[in-house]
């Protein structure tokens, strides 16, 4: 129950001090949660972007740790890649599984190795193809160089190479992409797990079984950087082992309808479709948001709709991308507006102040027109939050729930950031 209270109360406060989140962190563990999750997310995120104007190019990326005990997440972006001429751009988001060392070697490693393979005048699409998948293999290959002996870990990892020309897609695992054209969505990669018919074949072949849709019963994904302990099968490439670094690469010729790619890790994913998700981003830079904070709020969303995972996303928006519309952002203030009423409605109906937890739920029971495409009420949350700390502050009340007499968090965690159901 106080789930949603804890989780909107640090959406509320972004800017808490580091020592507070501190204090929060030794506190948030609960012999009642599994070691891996917190009883609170940890949502502080430093969104960041940027923009090459001459060719209309625009970027915004952020990251949050949400209910992991620790991030695993990386990611990188290159504007401009040295020795290639102008219009190339590079990005790329990886998600760790047993730890974060691969996928920080990724985020800092994998665009040399990209610069490296492509050369001063790489060949497109095919020799652009290749490259990519030649420097994947060659920096899991210096990863494994590096890796210390029997140690568990590994990365999926998902990058768009931009070209004057091109659009490339390269992903290993379940970190996906998607490109929006024309208002829909034209493209979305596929995950790498072990029951995909091609995978399926590679992993038989190099002696290995499948158990509970798992590698070995064990691994979900069936390509990934790292995992060198299931790239031990003999006389085999690294290819072709259990586990493959080799990444699925998919060439786009570019259009002027081209809006945007959404990168992004699993929890994500989780939690929203591919054309929900681009609904969402549409809709949102239909109201003048910079990307890096719609990366902000899309994650905050992600988080109420009940991700439990890091997450990491990257937002390449276009010359072709929705521009912002007077008439969505008048709608979208009426709709705060309206959002905000409906709090103090209900606080001041009610003989006693109810929780912010009931107040969202009730929101959540009622017909409320104009929601945004694909997030819906979850992503008002902010919104919601505000409003409810203004009526408090207003009545002269401390409406926070869920915490002892000293002011410390208290209650067990819930599966879901938005426990509708308790």
């Amino acid at each position: 129950m106080e789930a949603l209270t804890r989780l909107l109360e640090r959406l509320r406060w972004p800017a808490r001090k580091e020592e507070e989140v501190e204090e929060d962190e030794k506190e948030s563990r609960s012999p009642g949660c599994p070691q891996s999750l917190l009883v609170a997310p940890r949502c502080a995120q430093r969104p960041h972007g940027g923009a090459v104007a001459s060719w209309g190019l625009r970027f915004g990326a952020s990251a949050v740790q949400g209910w992991r005990a620790h991030m695993e997440d990386a990611h990188c972006a290159w504007l401009a890649l040295p020795g290639l001429p102008p219009g190339w751009a590079f990005f790329a988001v990886l998600d760790g599984h047993g730890g974060a060392r691969a996928a920080l070697f990724g985020a800092r490693h994998l665009p040399g190795h990209v610069l490296e393979a492509l050369g001063p005048a790489p060949g497109e699409p095919e020799g652009v193809c290749g490259a990519l998948r030649g420097a994947f293999l060659n920096a899991d290959a210096r990863l494994r160089a590096l890796w210390p002996r029997g140690e568990p870990g590994g990365s999926t990892a998902v990058a768009l190479l931009v070209s004057p020309r091109f659009l490339y897609l390269a992903h290993c695992g379940d970190s996906r992409a998607v490109l929006s054209r024309a208002g829909a969505v034209a493209f979305s990669t596929e995950d790498h797990r072990p029951l995909r018919p091609r995978e399926r074949e590679r992993i038989h072949d190099a002696g290995g079984t499948i158990r509970r849709r798992r590698l070995e019963g064990s691994l979900a994904v069936s390509r990934a950087l790292g995992d060198f302990a299931y790239k031990e099968a003999p006389g085999r490439p690294p290819e072709l082992q259990l586990v493959s670094a080799e990444p699925e690469v998919t060439a786009l010729a570019r259009r002027a309808e081209d809006e945007f790619v959404l990168l992004a890790s699993d929890g994500v994913w989780d939690t929203m479709s591919g054309s929900a998700l681009a609904g969402l981003v549409a809709s949102r830079l239909r109201l003048g948001l910079a990307p890096e904070l719609l990366c902000a709020q899309l994650l905050d969303t992600c988080l109420c709709k009940g991700s439990l995972d890091n997450m990491t996303c990257i937002l390449v928006c276009f010359s072709g991308a929705p521009r912002p519309h007077e008439e969505a952002i008048k709608k979208e203030l009426v709709l705060d507006a309206a959002l905000g009423r409906r709090v103090a409605e209900l606080c001041a109906s009610a003989q006693e102040t109810p929780s912010l937890n009931t107040v969202f739920r009730t929101l959540a029971s009622e017909d409320i027109p104009d929601l945004p495409p694909g997030g819906g009420l979850y992503c008002k949350a902010t919104v919601i939050a505000e409003a409810y700390s203004q009526f408090c502050q207003d009545s002269g009340e401390c409406c926070v729930k869920g915490q002892s007499g000293t002011g410390k968090p208290t209650g067990t965690h819930s599966g879901s950031a938005l426990d509708l159901d308790a």
